[in-house]
C-alpha cells in the first residue's frame, strides 16, 4: 500500500469520517505506531494505526446492511450511550450508521464500513433521496403542504423544496434531500404541528420492505451495484 493520509485511512476503515478524524487526531486520540498522529500525516503498509486505544485496519471486504432501528435507540458508539444501536446490534464488522435517526425516529439505516461510499451518501449537495413516513398531532392542510414543500426557514437556513404526499388526515410522506439535525420535525414544529410518528423507508434506491424493528439484512449485489452507481462509488 502507498502512502495514504491519516484522515483517509480512518474514513476508509469505517471507523470516522474524515472531518471527524481531522477533530480526534488534533485532540490526540489518534496514534500511529504507538505516536500520536499528525494531521496530514501519512500511514504507510506495516505501520500500527490505533483509535482510542484500538487497533484500526482497512479490511478488504467492503460490507453494507440495511438495518431497522427501533425506537429509543441512537446513533451513537457503543462506549458513549447504553442505548447505541451498536450494543444492541451484533455484526462480526465494525460499521458505521450512515445518516443518523433519532432516539425517537425508527426506520431504514444504512451501516456501512466505507467511509468514502458513507460520505458521498451523506453530502447534501449530491441531492440524494430519502423518503420517510410520517403522522402529526393534527388535521393536514393544503397550507401546510404547500409550506412544507416550498422550503422552511429553519435558524440560519432554508430548507431545499421537497417532496410532500398527503397520505391521511394526519399523515404524509416526504422525500428530502438534505439531512438537517431533526429536519422533519423542526419543519413542522414551525407550521405548529407535532410529529408523534416518523419512520425512513428508502434511502436512495434501498428500501425498508418488511425488515422487522431490529433485523438487518446485507444488500443484494444489484442494490450494491446501484447504490455505488448513484453515489459515484
Amino acid at each position: 500500500m502507498e502512502g495514504i493520509r491519516i484522515n483517509k485511512y480512518l474514513s476508509e476503515a469505517g471507523i470516522l469520517s474524515r472531518r471527524k478524524a481531522d477533530s480526534e487526531i488534533e485532540a490526540g486520540r489518534v496514534k500511529i505506531n504507538g505516536i500520536s498522529a499528525k494531521p496530514g500525516e501519512k500511514v504507510y503498509d506495516k505501520d500500527i494505526v490505533e483509535y482510542n486505544g484500538k487497533p484500526v485496519k482497512i479490511t478488504d471486504k467492503k460490507v453494507i446492511i440495511a438495518y431497522n432501528k427501533p425506537l429509543g435507540l441512537v446513533c451513537t458508539s457503543a462506549e458513549a450511550d447504553k442505548d447505541s444501536i451498536f450494543n444492541k446490534l451484533s455484526y462480526p464488522v465494525r460499521l458505521n450508521y450512515v445518516g443518523r435517526l433519532d432516539k425517537d425516529s425508527q426506520g431504514l439505516l444504512l451501516l456501512t464500513n466505507d467511509g468514502e461510499l458513507s460520505n458521498a451518501i451523506q453530502k447534501s449537495v449530491n441531492n440524494h433521496e430519502k423518503e420517510y413516513v410520517v403522522r402529526v398531532n393534527d388535521k393536514i392542510t393544503e397550507e401546510f403542504l404547500s409550506g412544507m414543500r416550498n422550503g422552511v426557514p429553519l435558524d440560519d437556513v432554508v430548507t431545499k423544496k421537497c417532496k410532500v404526499t398527503k397520505t391521511g388526515e394526519r399523515t404524509f410522506k416526504i422525500i428530502l434531500t438534505q439531512g438537517l439535525n431533526r429536519q422533519i420535525r423542526r419543519m413542522c414544529d414551525y407550521f405548529g404541528y407535532r410529529v408523534v410518528f416518523l419512520k425512513r423507508i428508502r434511502v436512495m434506491n434501498i428500501r425498508l420492505g418488511n425488515l422487522k424493528p431490529g433485523e438487518y439484512r446485507e444488500l443484494s449485489r444489484e442494490e450494491e451495484k446501484t447504490l455505488r452507481n448513484m453515489a459515484g462509488r
